[in-house]
């Protein structure tokens, strides 16, 4: 099939869906600008539609009663935001917001469920991805109790490199520091000790990274069990 709509690179779900079911949703696919902070689907909300990043990362938030924020899991252009649509849910306790913005490709819910339905390669694709995000999910969890936040944060801004493939990433410390669940001073802390290691520059709302093989080699184990199950489940036949 081809790797384009439109001139942006297409979701790696999507590119790897036999030309034939490719084509029965192309006349649905829209392709959409996503701004950062933008919340595509709150807590308890039906969803009705789905996105496939190509180029925006999407964050899976838990929300407590008190208003802070832990992320579940990233979305970038290896996978798609609304899992409960296909297996039958259709919403979910988790906030979906934009964190990096970009293109996404959106696609009505009842027509992604139609297609599941018929049990061709979307549906076996979808389900192996539903496998990899649950892996995710369930490492954060047990990263978040086990790991320094130093360990996290280069495991976190590895993850957010391999979802938007950029090595320059608007973000603030702010919203780094909602997304691990952790006081933004420890961020801080352990923004400058990457820094001053030379595997990242910091400047306000911006984050380069300057040594992913460095950043690798300080990072938790997490980011490479996520990123071996991704490529294990996920991988082209």
């Amino acid at each position: 099939m081809s790797d384009d709509i439109g001139g942006a690179t297409v979701n790696q779900l999507l590119a790897a869906l036999r030309e034939e079911e490719y084509q029965r949703l192309i006349p649905h696919l829209e392709e959409v600008d996503l701004v950062s902070g933008e919340v595509l689907c709150e807590p308890g909300e039906t969803m009705t539609e789905v996105y496939f990043p190509q180029t925006a990362m999407i964050s899976l938030v838990s929300i407590m009663e008190n208003g802070s924020t832990t992320e579940i899991s990233l979305v970038g252009k290896e996978g798609m935001v609304g899992l409960p649509v296909f297996l039958g849910g259709y919403s979910t306790t988790s906030r979906a917001i934009v964190q990096i913005e970009g293109t996404a490709l959106k696609l009505k819910g009842k027509i992604l469920k139609n297609e599941f339905n018929k049990g061709g390669e979307l549906q076996k694709l979808l389900l192996l991805y539903t496998q990899a995000l649950f892996t995710q999910a369930s490492q954060n969890a047990a990263c978040n109790r086990q790991h320094n936040i130093e360990e996290r944060l280069a495991r976190w801004l590895l993850t957010t490199q391999d979802c938007v493939t950029k090595n320059e990433l608007h973000l603030t410390q702010e919203f780094i520091s909602q997304m691990l669940g952790t006081r933004r001073s420890g961020v801080t802390v352990a923004a400058g000790i990457l820094q001053q290691a030379g595997m990242i520059r910091y400047t306000r709302g911006k984050i380069s990274i300057l040594d992913k093989e460095a950043l690798n080699t300080t990072a938790c184990e997490c980011y490479r069990v996520i990123k071996n199950e991704y490529a294990r489940l996920l991988k082209p036949e």
